[in-house]
């Protein structure tokens, strides 16, 4: 989508829907024009939607190399396991920050428990990736409940800061490379400055309709927009009726990553071994699983 040359706003994405494990996501990045916001490399919108009695998430044992996966959900229950014997009930506010560094597996399902009902469920996964320096580390999981992180509060705007410092905060979720990621509630007619404290951000506008320099931008029914911002520039952002946003971004990343199903690295060499070993059965296994997702062809 284009915008004016003298507009805040470099590039506006318009995310393609599509299927995961029976549910509908929107993916806003990578794309052709965008393939990266500082070390954000994927961005999903999950939902908003409704899981029918009787039915739930399903996203089989999968593996990844050189990222860290972030699942931040505004709604409904996630339960994660992976292959170093991790199992965490995601639930809205919280943070699984997974690094997978030289290799792990994990799925995402609706617990037993959850599918004699029908549930809800909304929110954003996103992929981080990793400096060259640590994209072999050991992988690893840490899961931050809601109440551990900083809320910011004042006139008609609520945020949660998810990762990085920022408004007089700073966020416990530990990042190897500098990150920001802050969720963003504006009632109607609520007016929050977007400083250009980061070398590369983005807004995506989850629900709602905002007003950025005379230009009115609207998401409705879930029907997210990726708003890249340009380097250097400091924007007002207005609310014209509720509005959910969230800002990530962070430094640029140390050199072009490449990006092959769900493995990334600054090696082509290092994508084509997780490949083969994903294959061959080499990645650990999931405790408690017994499927998985077979390497695509």
């Amino acid at each position: 989508m284009s915008v004016s040359p003298d507009s805040p706003i470099e590039l506006v994405v318009v995310p393609k829907s599509h299927d995961v494990g029976g549910f509908e996501v929107r993916r806003a990045l990578p794309t052709a024009k965008r393939r990266m916001v500082g070390p954000f490399i994927f961005w999903d919108q999950m939902g908003p939607g409704f899981l029918p009695a009787g039915t739930g998430l399903d996203v089989r044992p999968h593996p990844h190399i050189g990222l860290s996966t972030v699942t931040y959900l505004t709604e409904g229950e996630i339960m994660h396991r992976d292959s170093l014997g991790s199992v965490q009930a995601i639930r809205p506010g919280a943070v699984n920050w997974m690094t997978a560094g030289r290799g792990i597996a994990h799925s995402e399902r609706t617990e037993a428990g959850l599918r004699a009902h029908g549930n809800h469920l909304a929110g954003f996964q996103s992929w981080v990736a990793l400096p060259q320096r640590f994209e072999e580390i050991d992988p690893g999981f840490v899961h931050y409940p809601s109440d551990g992180l900083p809320i910011i509060s004042d006139h008609g705007v609520w945020m949660r800061l998810i990762a990085g410092e920022l408004f007089g905060e700073t966020s416990p979720v530990r990042t190897l490379s500098e990150t920001i990621y802050l969720e963003i509630l504006l009632d109607a007619g609520a007016r929050l400055e977007i400083p250009a404290s980061h070398p590369e951000r983005a807004l995506y506008l989850a629900d709602g309709r905002v007003d950025i320099a005379g230009d009115i931008h609207m998401a409705e029914g879930g029907a997210g927009q990726l708003l890249v911002l340009r380097e250097g520039d400091a924007l007002t952002v207005r609310a014209e009726c509720r509005t959910r946003l969230l800002l990530l971004g962070g430094e640029p990343m140390d050199g072009s990553r490449y990006i092959w199903w769900n493995f990334v690295s600054s090696s082509k060499e290092r994508i084509e071994d997780a490949k083969a070993d994903w294959r061959n059965g080499r990645f650990a296994a999931v405790p408690g699983e017994t499927e998985f997702i077979p390497l695509p062809e």
